[in-house]
């Protein structure tokens, strides 16, 4: 395993995505060039991106950020348009012995020009469930999904759930499939200093009690049940929902009105990495009551910040948060109040719950998935020489 390869990366989103397909893109980015020098990491993008989001990447000399030949940024459309097919030619002057395409993309043309190629899909819930997404966006992605799965030398799926959800869709076999779970940092786990926590529960006016929701305020992610659940709860058990908040927000805003609970919802955006571990540390529980998702990182970053955990059924939420957080239908407010109660403070069990539930989420973390990815790469190299 000492050759050296140099494996090309679509790296759109790595210039460009703040939060999670950009998140894991440079985690496992950065993992790889740490994990082994003789590896070579060309990241390929239409043009620089965001400085905030470049400077996350590590300075090291097997790592380079690539544009398209001869230097030039690309607008939206020409770099759209780059990364479905022209990109192709750039990668063969460039002598790249595997392709990874990140998020669920593959350019045209990879086949038949004999590079050999990964891609990694997240999910495929605009085909499991189309109703979140808007008519001509599912045909767009079901398009991008179907070269992806012509072109692909193996398929990368980040659980169980979603390797089923492609074998289904998609009809592959299952032994083109690679189940690599998403990588995730170790971040969370830093601790905030007593000062810090202080500092940010002023600043965002924090209640005293709170369980914690954080992903984007959307139907999907269905964070009305947390809210639902709350006259069952302890009349001082605030909710927080951190996350970008779209028309969703609006119909919990309306019941929390009806429902005289507005004064225990709290909405929070645009909240930095740096403030989000106080807020994390300082909360009770952490509720996820998604009813679908590909994977599910902000359960893992919630264990990982000491908070026990209650999701829903349904998707591959049980494999990111383990057998020790607590699981309930989407539709069952009863059920999540229960399972919350179970979680808060008044617990003897609850610290043996994190616990147990820390060590699960370990197989998550850097440099393992690095080394599974590295040996499917020299797996892939080795068959296609």
């Amino acid at each position: 395993m000492d050759k050296t390869l140099t494996i090309g990366f679509d790296a759109k989103r790595i210039m460009r995505n703040g939060t999670g397909l950009g998140n894991y893109c440079r985690t496992l980015v950065n993992d790889l060039a740490l994990y082994d020098s003789n590896l070579q990491l060309r990241l390929y993008a239409p043009d620089m991106g965001k400085k905030e989001l470049r400077e996350q990447l590590e300075t090291r000399n097997n790592m380079t950020i690539v544009m398209p030949h001869g230097k030039v940024p690309l607008g939206k459309v020409k770099g759209s348009i780059w990364r479905m097919g022209g990109i192709v030619k750039d990668l063969k002057l460039d002598g790249i012995n595997i392709y990874h395409g990140l998020t669920g993309e593959l350019p045209i043309g990879l086949k038949r020009n004999n590079i050999a190629s990964i891609v990694t899909i997240h999910d495929l819930i605009f085909l499991r469930h189309p109703e979140y997404y808007n008519w001509i966006d599912t045909k767009l992605y079901s398009w991008k999904f179907r070269v992806a799965c012509e072109e692909a030398t193996r398929i990368v799926a980040i659980s169980e759930c979603t390797k089923r959800d492609i074998m289904e869709f998609g009809g592959v076999d299952e032994n083109k499939i690679d189940v690599i779970y998403q990588s995730c940092g170790t971040r969370f786990k830093t601790l905030v200093s007593g000062e810090q926590k202080s500092c940010v529960r002023s600043k965002y006016s924090l209640p005293e009690r709170y369980i914690l929701f954080v992903g984007t305020i959307e139907e999907r992610k269905n964070a009305l049940l947390a809210v639902k659940a709350l006259p069952l709860l302890p009349s001082d058990v605030h909710l927080v929902l951190v996350g970008r908040r779209t028309a969703y927000a609006d119909r919990i805003d309306d019941y929390g009105k009806r429902n005289s609970l507005s004064d225990r919802i709290h909405f929070l955006s645009g909240v930095p990495t740096s403030d989000l571990y106080a807020i994390y540390q300082q909360a009770e529980c952490f509720v996820y009551p998604s009813r679908y998702e590909g994977f599910g990182i902000p359960i893992v970053e919630a264990i990982q910040s000491g908070l026990p955990v209650v999701a829903c059924t349904g998707s591959c939420l049980e494999e990111a948060g383990g057998p020790h957080s607590l699981y309930v239908s989407p539709d069952d407010w009863e059920g999540m109040a229960t399972a919350i109660r179970h979680m808060l403070c008044s617990n003897p069990d609850r610290q043996q719950i994190i616990a147990r539930s820390k060590e699960y989420v370990k197989r998550f973390e850097n440099n393992d998935i690095a080394s599974r990815m590295l040996e499917l790469y020299h797996s892939v190299a080795s068959i296609s020489r």
